[in-house]
């Protein structure tokens, strides 16, 4: 997995829920290329890994936060979302923002819901 930018944890455990940091579409380190459908897709395939590292999946996800620097490329990011997201629908909001960190077009941050219980 790709360590942060920052000063914080990438994901963490609050009870039954399973909270993940933003995730840009940094692979190694670097923004990989290929505009704001690449940077979504493995946007999502960070997520995954977060998710997978705290004993949870995409499915489990109950609600996303996504950024995008350029609002008018909405219709590109949903493709990209949902080709990574499959069936799982979970609530969302999505806000255009000035920036994002490392020059980033795509942040997205989801809150999981995986009872300890079940994840024991």
């Amino acid at each position: 997995m790709t360590k942060p930018l920052g000063p914080y944890t990438p994901a963490v455990r609050a009870g039954d829920w399973i909270i993940v940091s933003g995730q840009l579409g940094v692979l190694d380190g670097v923004l990989v290329e290929g505009g704001v459908h690449a940077q979504t897709a493995q946007a999502v395939a960070n997520l995954k890994a977060q998710l997978a590292s705290m004993g949870a999946t995409i499915d489990d996800v109950a609600k996303t936060l996504c950024f995008l620097t350029d609002i008018e490329t909405f219709a590109t990011f949903n493709e990209a979302y949902v080709a990574g997201f499959g069936e799982s629908r979970p609530a969302r909001s999505t806000i255009g923002v000035a920036a994002l960190p490392a020059g980033a077009a795509v942040e997205i941050e989801a809150w999981a819901f995986k009872p300890l219980a079940a994840s024991e």
